[in-house]
């Protein structure tokens, strides 16, 4: 068993270190998940031989004990150490203490399992694409079914042991196989393997479901073991037993297994338990039962709101069922086809090629190559239609490139139901090769400047009601709701005439748009200046009626006061208004009787200027002054 599994363990060694450089190279390979499938395979069949290894040498030195020697060693003088040195040595003696009592074949086996789920970890990816491997393909293949054919041969070989004689030899036998189910499913993929299949590059990766599971288990049984005392006295048991390994027989039988475990294990015997033995005598005919009324199950059919059920009886379409529950024959007598109820869908006569995933750039990075570019727009629904025109007075052909859509749905009479299920396969393709058809024969008989012009308006009415006579004479069930023609892409000449008349109208739009400006200001200045002048004309109006007014009023009263005061009146009019016209006047004033009778007053009309204080000459009237 050492040496088995010394070889094992090199050959597994090597499929991981032959992994590991192939990952490098060609991560996207199927060879790495390969090799670290079989690699842990082979791990867990050299678990189980130390595993076994370890109960046979303790079965060696049962029997053959060897004689205790008693030898005395001279003690040595050992001098002070250090709080330091004694706290390491402490350390020490409690870490092999601990190990010691874990045991190496509880570490030895977990150590295994740990190594094969981080390998088949390593390697799991089910997104690998399906590659040709060539020559090394058939190579690989062979030598794994020769190691797969010595294997078996060992398993062979174990199986037929006594288990009295090696009781180790049924659960090594188990994990044999597993390694021999791993080799076996990796030469199939190699020998399947090519660009076209993907289930052996899946299976290839799967394959390390096996050997993973197993070493999970390995790994549970190894930290469960520490809480199970190990005595020297007594023969320890095989810790690499399996019970997914187990399985591997047939036919499988987990109940006879979990039951000679529990037997063997706890005492437990399921056998004289009632309920066990009820619920075994009790499966087969419940389990009929259940398949029946599953079976019957499948006769029942839910017609959903927006849908329709074409029910089938032995093949034959006998009844439409609307939305709701519908009962019938179960399956494959009877079966139900949905069809769609009253489901608008819009379909273009030409579809483009799908464009490629857009991947996302970093916002740090350059900028992409699809940005190098102001503006682009490609119209993918667009189909090329030949028109007659006229060139230089000659008969000629354009192309015009045209989306027209159509609007459809299926009929919602029974007889469309069926005619859109039994007569066409397809009813977009259907309506799209009608539509084409339609669209030649009746571009044909038009000329470009009427399909720019009057012939326009009706063009999606015609063609709509040519697309459902042909649809109806080929009973398909289709129904059309509407035609659009979404856009008409006429060739470059006609295009760039039509933008020359499209500037045209759009310069006389602003021109008239212009003019009408201007008239509307000078109508408002013109609004405006009459309302100005009204206005005035109806102040002055207004200004001099008041004053009218008040004159009036004034000669009247001043008429009624002269009745009343007479002269009296008068002289006080006059002395107001002699008020009020020498309130700003330079008056002089000269009075005759000044001087005396015989001296007659002097006026001294001299500018010059006057002394300080001087004193006033004699018979002289200063100019403003009232004497």
């Amino acid at each position: 068993m050492r040496q088995f599994a010394i070889g094992l363990a090199a050959l597994a060694g090597a499929g991981l270190v032959l992994a590991f450089f192939v990952g490098l190279f060609a991560p996207q390979s199927l060879w790495p998940a390969l090799l670290v499938n079989q690699s842990a395979g082979l791990l867990v069949l050299v678990a189980g031989l130390q595993s076994a290894w370890w109960v046979t040498q303790w079965r060696a030195r049962a029997m053959s004990p060897a004689l205790s020697v008693p030898v005395v060693v001279a003690e040595e003088v050992v001098g002070a150490e250090g709080w330091y040195e004694r706290l390491l040595d402490r350390i020490s003696q409690r870490w092999l203490r601990l190990l010691g009592q874990i045991g190496a074949p509880t570490l030895w086996l977990a150590g295994w399992a740990l190594l094969m789920l981080y390998s088949i970890g390593q390697v799991w990816n089910l997104t690998l694409p399906p590659a040709a491997l060539g020559l090394s393909a058939s190579v690989g293949a062979t030598l794994a079914l020769l190691l797969a054919f010595g294997l078996l041969v060992l398993e062979r070989q174990l199986a037929q042991e006594n288990v009295a004689q090696w009781p180790e030899a049924g659960p090594l036998a188990q994990l044999t196989r597993v390694a021999i189910v791993c080799l076996v499913l990796s030469a199939l993929c190699l020998l399947f393997g090519s660009e076209t299949s993907v289930w052996p590059v899946r299976l290839a990766v799967l394959i390390g479901l096996l050997p993973g599971l197993v070493a999970v288990e390995l790994l549970l049984r190894a930290v469960l073991s520490l809480f199970s005392p190990r005595r020297e006295q007594v023969e320890p048991a095989l810790l690499a037993r399996s019970f997914v390994a187990d399985m591997l027989r047939w036919p499988p039988q987990p109940l006879l297994a979990l039951q000679h475990e529990l037997h063997n294990r706890f005492g437990i015997d399921l056998r004289q338990i009632w309920a066990f033995t009820y619920m075994r005598r009790a499966f087969l005919p419940v389990l009929a039962v259940v398949a029946v009324v599953g079976w019957s199950l499948t006769g029942i059919h839910e017609i959903p709101l927006q849908g329709r059920g074409i029910y089938e009886r032995f093949g034959k379409p006998v009844e439409v069922f609307g939305p709701g529950l519908h009962a019938g024959l179960p399956w494959p007598q009877g079966r139900v086809l949905s069809v769609e109820n009253g489901v608008v869908h819009e379909l273009a006569t030409s579809v483009g090629e799908a464009s490629a995933p857009v991947t996302a750039e970093p916002a740090e990075g350059p900028a992409p190559a699809i940005a190098n570019r102001l503006w682009d727009a490609s119209h993918v629904n667009d189909k090329s239609q030949v028109i007659a025109s006229s060139r230089a007075d000659k008969q000629s052909f354009q192309i015009v490139n045209m989306d027209v859509r159509f609007v459809y749905r299926i009929g919602l009479s029974d007889q469309a139901a069926l005619a859109a299920t039994y007569n066409s396969a397809d009813v977009p393709t259907l309506i799209r090769s009608t539509a084409s058809r339609i669209l030649v024969h009746d571009f044909a008989s038009r000329t470009l400047d009427g399909l720019l012009g009057e012939d326009r308006v009706g063009l999606a009415e015609e063609i709509g009601r040519a697309v459902q006579a042909d649809l109806q004479k080929l009973d398909s069930g289709v129904e059309i709701l509407a035609t659009v023609v979404e856009a008409i892409h006429p060739p470059a000449g006609a295009a760039n005439a039509y933008h020359g008349v499209q500037a045209a109208q759009i310069a006389a739009q602003a021109l008239i748009s212009r003019e009408r400006g201007a008239a509307a200001e000078a109508t408002n200045q013109a609004q405006l200046q009459a309302s100005i002048a009204h206005d005035q004309a109806t102040a002055s109006a207004h200004e001099i009626n008041s004053t009218a007014q008040a004159a009036d009023l004034k000669f009247a009263a001043e008429r009624k006061a002269f009745s009343s005061a007479g002269q009296a009146f008068v002289l006080e009019q006059y002395l107001s208004q002699l008020t009020q016209g020498l309130a700003n006047a330079r008056l002089l004033i000269l009075d005759h009787r000044l001087g005396g009778n015989s001296n007659a007053p002097t006026i001294d009309l001299r500018t010059f200027t006057l002394p300080a204080d001087p004193a006033p000459p004699r018979n002289t009237v200063q100019p403003g002054a009232v004497h």
